[in-house]
């Protein structure tokens, strides 16, 4: 299965992207995890008409080969405002429901103060009625996201690593019982997309392989 994780800042060398490669070191079960990072990529404003998303240099055919591969995605915003980011959503209207139908996705929402459940609330209202990905019932908000997951991870190791997963350790002395109650929830929310990843690829396979009749006409949300 392979895993894709999608981070919408529109900055470079963003917190959305800092934490999308903790996730990415923290994922397991996986044969392929991969990050787009969208502000790295001149995608255009969808306007509704497929021309949009063609054209020379236009980086879409490549996201959207990556999307179809995926069995699952991250979707990481940060909250601008109290809103979901433009380019996340930009995103996800250019995303084909016939590659992102009946996938599992986990929101992730990045924020540098104590808010950041109005990105969330506006993606699960607003942002998942065509494309049909099916999002986790459990999400996750990075608050004070500059204070946390600033180092790796502690993973099994190898004699070679020893010396890093000292500096590693060293480095986890200092971290607060908020930091490491939120690594826990961020393993444990990996662990139940993880699950879902396997559950709905045999729904995918059913709905492609016995359709329900003029199945085309329910394609669109209500």
């Amino acid at each position: 299965m392979r895993l894709l994780i999608v981070s919408g800042s529109q900055r470079a060398q963003s917190q959305s992207a800092k934490v999308a490669k903790y996730m990415s070191s923290v994922a397991t079960g996986y044969s392929e995890v991969s990050h787009i990072e969208l502000c790295r990529f001149d995608l255009p404003f969808w306007d509704g008409e497929p021309e949009s998303k063609s054209g020379e240099g236009n980086p879409w055919a490549m996201i959207s080969y990556k999307v179809r591969r995926a069995d699952a995605l991250i979707l990481i915003t940060p909250e601008w405002g109290g809103m979901a980011s433009p380019l996340l959503k930009n995103f996800l209207l250019m995303c084909n429901n016939q590659d992102t139908a009946h996938k599992p996705a986990l929101l992730v929402s990045v924020v540098s103060g104590i808010s950041g459940a109005y990105p969330i609330a506006e993606l699960r209202m607003n942002a998942l009625k065509n494309n049909k990905l099916v999002a986790l019932p459990d999400h996750l908000i990075i608050r004070n996201v500059t204070e946390v997951l600033n180092t790796p991870p502690l993973l099994a190791s190898s004699s070679l690593d020893a010396e890093l997963d000292i500096e590693c350790e060293l480095g986890r002395e200092f971290e607060s019982e908020r930091e490491i109650d939120l690594r826990a929830r961020i393993d444990y929310s990996l662990h139940m997309l993880h699950q879902y990843s396997g559950a709905l690829v045999g729904i995918r396979e059913r709905h492609e392989s016995t359709p329900y009749p003029k199945q085309q006409e329910y394609c669109y949300g209500m």
